[in-house]
């Protein structure tokens, strides 16, 4: 066999094999590394070409026209290929990504407010449609605002270590200590009326975070309080009352009957213990109300005559009513909840069957 045959035998089995082999490319990266074996500068072509310069030059032109036609063949069905397995993947693709649109929707999980949170927008709103204007004032106070203008003696176990969180500030000499109730709102809303001029009436619903040294399944050494007030000419006990009755009647969304309870509080005189118809029994007795019917909610009464003298109120001319509740005791009541860590524990089964999803 002549050399030039021996070239077109070597080209003519090289086309038929590559042929075969991008007819079965799995995908295009599999035809891209045949183009690169069979069409590159290193590839099958290119090894068999270097025969060509061994022919003598009259052969040259021949085994030219018949390489050329060769290369012209694999290209062909390498594009032919290559456009055949796009097609195939982009089909592939269309029919994993498909929707459906007859299925139902995927349900999504909205967020909601936390039920202590839901609690205080709830209860604000109905003083805020019973004219209470909203206040609010720092966590960390002093010992005027949280005690003394409050009437609170030096000796009352709530100025203890064991009951509040004091600390002291560097480079200062004040004690200073977490708020152990919303009441400080209460004093500095009237020491403001009074240093901008004003006087009474005041009507105010102030509501926010309050710390004692405390914990168990009633209490938090972190918890939520609303503080109430208003101070005008000729306020009674008896608006105090009517109060009381429409907020605990609209919040526990019936109606339940109140009963105050002579109780003792340093800032209020006289004070009174709140008590409601138990919502459980509907008033009837039974284990929740141990029995009585009643359930203790929050404490109230006539603001002292001493608290109104430390911000500068002539108490022979103003008087005034205050309570204040417990944002978490009141949403147990509400919803029937046992324990209050189940509120800080964030635990989701609970969060979801209050709503906060």
């Amino acid at each position: 066999m002549s050399e030039i045959d021996s070239l077109k035998a070597q080209l003519q089995a090289l086309q038929e094999k590559a042929l075969a082999l991008f007819a079965d490319a799995a995908d295009l990266k599999a035809l891209q590394a045949l183009r690169v074996a069979y069409l590159g500068k290193k590839g099958e072509l290119t090894s068999v070409l270097k025969g060509v310069g061994k022919l003598p030059p009259q052969d040259r032109p021949v085994i030219g026209q018949f390489v050329n036609a060769t290369k012209n063949a694999l290209a062909e069905a390498l594009d032919k290929a290559e456009s055949l397995l796009a097609s195939k993947e982009k089909e592939a693709r269309i029919d994993a990504e498909r929707i459906d649109v007859t299925l139902s929707g995927r349900t999504s999980t909205p967020g909601a407010l936390h039920p202590v949170q839901q609690g205080l927008h709830e209860m604000t709103a109905i003083f805020s449609q019973m004219g209470f204007a909203l206040a609010e004032g720092p966590e960390i106070e002093d010992e005027f605002h949280n005690f003394d203008a409050l009437n609170i003696p030096a000796e009352h176990p709530a100025r203890a270590n064991h009951d509040t969180f004091f600390f002291d500030i560097e480079g200062t000499a004040d004690t200073k200590l977490l708020r152990t109730h919303t009441s400080p709102v209460q004093i500095r809303a009237m020491q403001a009326c009074v240093d901008a001029g004003g006087e009474p009436p005041l009507a105010v619903v102030a509501a926010g975070r309050v710390y004692r040294c405390d914990y168990d399944v009633t209490h938090s050494p972190m918890f939520h309080q609303v503080e109430v007030f208003k101070v005008d000419k000729d306020v009674s006990l008896a608006h105090l009352k009517g109060v009381l009755q429409h907020f605990l009647s609209a919040y526990f969304e019936k109606d339940v009957p109140i009963r105050l309870r002579p109780h003792y509080f340093p800032f209020t005189e006289p004070s009174a213990e709140v008590d409601i118809g138990c919502v459980f029994c509907n008033h009837k007795g039974c284990r929740i109300c141990k029995g009585s019917g009643w359930i203790e909610v929050l404490g109230s009464g006539m603001i002292h005559p001493n608290v109104l003298k430390a911000v500068g109120i002539d108490s022979s001319i103003y008087s005034g009513f205050a309570f204040g509740l417990g944002v978490e005791r009141l949403v147990m009541l509400k919803h029937g909840i046992p324990d209050l860590r189940l509120f800080f524990e964030n635990d989701v089964r609970f969060l979801r069957r209050m709503g906060a999803k």
